[in-house]
C-alpha cells in the first residue's frame, strides 16, 4: 500500500491528505498542538459562550476553492453564512467605501469612480471560476484559458498605488488600497494591486463568507472528509527532526520553509536548505479580540452590516501605515481589520455581547503592546467603542508564533509576497511544492496560491506528490 505523511493539520494539510487519500493513498496526518486546524482554529473566549477565530476568519477565496467545492463539505457540516454587506472602509467625517458583493451595487456607491470599478471588476467577476484555474497555482506555467488570464493579469502588475491613482475619489482610493494592504507590503511595490485584484473579483463573484460555527468548522469538515477516505490524524505529534518522521513513500510538511530546512537538514540540497533559511518573512500580526456589548456604535450607518472593515483611514494614510511597518516601525496610527462575524453567524454571541474579531499590521516581531492603539481605531469610526468593551485579549507577534510555528514573527500570511516569491514560492523553481528530495514535498501558504482556507497549496502539492508517484510505478 502507497503511504504518506502530512506534518500539519492547517487547511493545506488537510487538503493535502485529502486529494492524497482519495487516490488511494493512506495518509497519516501529525499535528504537533492537541488540536487540528492551524489558522482555521475557533473557540469560546473572554465570555462563557462566546466563539472567536483566532486567525483565518472571512473566506472570499475559500468558498470559491474548486478543490473544496469537489469535497461536498457540506455533508460534513461547511456552511458558508453571508453578511449582508461585505466589507465598508470608513473615513473620517462620516464618509466610507462600501464593498458589496454585487459589482452593480459597490460601483453605484462609489460616485464618480463607479464607472472606473465597473470597468476593472465586472469582467473578472464574472469569470473568476476560469480565472481561478490559473491563478490558484503556480503562476510559471501555461495557462488554461491564455486570453483571459492576460486581460486580469495586466493590471495586476501595476502596484496597488499606480491603481489607485486610476480612481477619482478618496472612497475609492481607500477601498481599494485597504484590500491590497492584505498583502503586508508598501502599496508602491509591483504586483501589489495582485491582491487587491484578486480577492475582490473573487468577493464580487462569491462574497466574503464566513463559515457557520467558526472558521474551524473548515478543517472539522476537511478531517471528516479525511477519516472518510480512511485517513488519520494524530495530534501533539511533534516532529523537530526527520527521524521523528514514519517511513512513507510520500511526506508533506504544511509548514513555513525554514521549519522544514530545520527538520530535513543535510538531506536537502545545500542551495534548497539556503533558499529555505533565508525565505523572507512579512511584517506581523497583533491580534486583539474583544468582547462588545450591544454591537459597535459605528458612525456610519453600513458599517452595522458589514462582516469585515478596514479601520485605516484615507488611501494615502493606509500607504505610510504599511511603509512604516514594512521598515520596522510601529506607526500611531496602524492599519487594523476588524471582523463582525456574529453577524452572519448570530450563534456565535451570548445575547447581547458579541465577539468582535481584529489584528492590527505590526512590524515583523513587534515587541510593544498594540492592543491601544487598536482601540483607538475603532474608537476614531465608533466614538463610544471603549464604553461598550465587556472584556477583550490580546495576541502579540511573539505569542502568535507560538501559537503556530508558521507564523514567525507575527506573520500571519507565511512569507513576504515580493514579486520573487509571489512568482516562485521559497525558491527558484518551476515546481514550488517539490523540495528536491523524490516523494518530499512543501504544501503550506509559502508556496502558491498563498495564504487563506481555500487548501489550494495542498491540493496543488499533492498533484505533484501524485505525478511522482504515477512515475514511479
Amino acid at each position: 500500500m502507497t503511504t504518506a505523511i502530512v506534518v500539519g493539520s492547517g487547511p493545506n494539510g488537510l487538503a493535502a491528505a485529502v486529494a492524497l487519500a482519495r487516490a488511494g493513498v493512506h495518509v497519516t496526518v501529525l499535528e504537533a498542538a492537541g488540536e487540528i486546524g492551524g489558522g482555521t482554529r475557533s473557540s469560546e473566549a473572554i465570555v462563557p459562550g462566546l466563539l472567536h477565530d483566532h486567525c483565518s476568519a472571512i473566506h472570499p477565496m475559500a468558498v470559491g476553492s474548486a478543490f473544496l467545492r469537489s469535497l461536498d463539505l457540506e455533508r460534513h457540516g461547511l456552511i458558508w453564512r453571508r453578511p449582508e454587506i461585505d466589507c465598508v472602509h470608513p473615513l473620517d467625517g462620516g464618509d466610507a467605501g462600501v464593498l458589496h458583493r454585487s459589482v452593480e451595487e459597490t460601483a453605484a456607491g462609489l460616485g464618480a469612480d463607479g464607472t472606473r470599478w465597473r470597468l476593472a471588476f465586472a469582467g473578472p467577476a464574472s469569470r473568476f471560476d476560469m480565472l481561478a484555474e490559473d491563478i490558484m497555482g503556480p503562476l510559471l506555467r501555461i495557462p488554461k484559458h491564455p486570453l483571459a488570464l492576460a486581460r486580469f493579469g495586466l493590471p495586476t502588475l501595476l502596484p496597488a498605488s499606480a491603481f489607485a491613482r486610476l480612481l477619482g475619489t478618496e472612497r475609492g482610493r481607500a477601498l481599494f488600497g485597504g484590500v491590497a494592504a492584505h498583502a503586508f507590503r508598501p502599496l508602491h511595490y509591483p504586483l501589489t494591486s495582485s491582491i487587491a485584484l484578486g480577492i475582490i473579483s473573487a468577493g464580487h463573484r462569491h462574497g466574503w463568507p464566513v463559515a457557520a460555527g467558526g472558521s474551524r468548522s473548515i478543517t472539522t469538515a476537511l478531517a471528516a472528509a479525511l477519516a472518510e477516505r480512511g485517513g488519520t490524524v494524530e495530534t501533539g505529534i511533534e516532529v523537530r527532526h526527520a527521524r521523528d518522521l514514519p517511513p512513507a513513500d510520500v511526506t508533506m510538511f504544511d509548514l513555513a520553509p525554514r521549519a522544514v530546512a530545520d527538520i530535513l537538514g543535510d538531506r536537502l540540497a545545500p542551495r534548497v536548505a539556503r533558499a529555505y533559511r533565508r525565505f523572507r518573512h512579512a511584517p506581523g500580526a497583533f491580534k486583539v479580540d474583544f468582547a462588545i456589548e450591544g454591537g459597535v456604535p459605528w458612525t456610519h450607518p453600513e458599517a452595522h452590516r458589514a462582516g469585515t472593515l478596514h479601520l485605516g483611514g484615507s488611501y494615502g494614510e493606509i500607504a505610510a501605515a504599511e511603509r512604516d511597518v514594512h521598515a520596522g516601525r510601529m506607526p500611531e496610527r496602524p492599519f487594523v481589520l476588524a471582523g463582525q462575524q456574529f453577524l452572519a453567524d448570530p450563534q456565535r454571541s451570548v445575547g447581547d455581547i458579541h465577539p468582535v474579531y481584529s489584528y492590527a499590521h505590526v512590524p515583523h516581531g513587534y515587541t510593544g503592546d498594540a492592543t491601544q492603539a487598536v482601540i483607538n481605531q475603532f474608537e476614531r469610526f465608533a466614538p463610544g467603542f471603549r464604553e461598550r468593551i465587556v472584556g477583550h485579549t490580546s495576541r502579540s507577534t511573539e505569542a502568535l508564533a507560538e501559537y503556530n510555528r508558521n507564523y514567525i514573527g507575527g506573520d500571519i500570511i507565511t512569507g513576504a509576497k515580493d514579486v520573487r516569491q509571489l512568482l516562485f514560492g521559497p525558491r527558484l523553481t518551476l515546481s514550488p511544492y517539490d523540495t528536491g528530495i523524490p516523494g518530499t514535498y512543501l504544501c503550506s501558504a509559502a508556496t502558491p496560491p498563498g495564504p487563506g482556507a481555500h487548501g489550494m497549496c495542498g491540493a496543488n502539492a499533492a498533484q505533484t506528490a501524485l505525478r511522482h508517484l504515477h512515475r514511479s510505478v
